[in-house]
């Protein structure tokens, strides 16, 4: 089974502040719960000894609201899992390599390119193995991140919005160059990625 990852960057971004708030929630009902009971329980306000009796019912709040809301991280997780398993007929396959320090982009024509070009509105495949050392390839702009192992292929997906540049880098380190392995992804117009790669097989031809 080949491992991929993918989502979209406003999803990411939700599900973030989601668990974030959450855990804010938490730490400051908890650090003002444990506060109130400092002072209220005092041994100097509580000289004799109490016994205290189990509660049903808070026993039952503290096993439900968590699990409800564990679960509900699972479910927009989740979200991001079934974008990276269900990908349309029509989407763009690129085989990537990773080496020290470089990534090399192979296209369905045969052409190698050491930057991704992809075409506008579409669900880019990447397929990514390594040559050496474990590499991660990381696109900060669309929060996705998939590590790159030698002698097993990993898959990274993702769909393309907007016309422009964006960075590409290694997020795994990989040894002495690793801060410079850096490319870029460039979207295009579909028919300006179509001509480009009729070019670029041309070309190849020629060789």
């Amino acid at each position: 089974m080949v491992p991929f990852t993918g989502s979209h960057p406003d999803a990411v971004d939700s599900i973030m502040l989601y668990i974030v708030g959450i855990s804010v929630i938490l730490l400051v009902g908890i650090t003002l719960t444990m506060i109130f009971f400092v002072f209220k329980y005092h041994r100097k306000k509580n000289l004799e000894p109490k016994n205290i009796h189990g509660s049903v019912l808070l026993e039952s709040i503290w096993i439900i609201i968590p699990t409800i809301i564990a679960l509900s991280m699972f479910f927009y997780g989740y979200q991001g899992y079934k974008f990276g398993k269900d990908i349309p007929e029509d989407a763009n396959y690129v085989a990537v390599v990773a080496k020290t320090w470089d990534w090399d982009f192979i296209y369905e024509n045969g052409f190698n390119s050491d930057t991704l070009f992809v075409p506008l509105n579409k669900t880019i495949v990447l397929q990514m193995k390594s040559l050496d050392v474990t590499h991660s390839l990381f696109i900060p702009a669309f929060r996705i991140k998939q590590d790159v192992y030698q002698g097993k292929v990993t898959q990274l997906v993702f769909k393309t919005e907007n016309i422009g540049k964006y960075d590409i880098a290694c997020a795994e380190y990989c040894g002495l160059n690793h801060s410079q392995m850096y490319t870029q992804v460039v979207i295009l117009e579909e028919s300006d990625f179509n001509n480009w790669l009729v070019k670029v097989g041309k070309d190849l031809e020629t060789l």
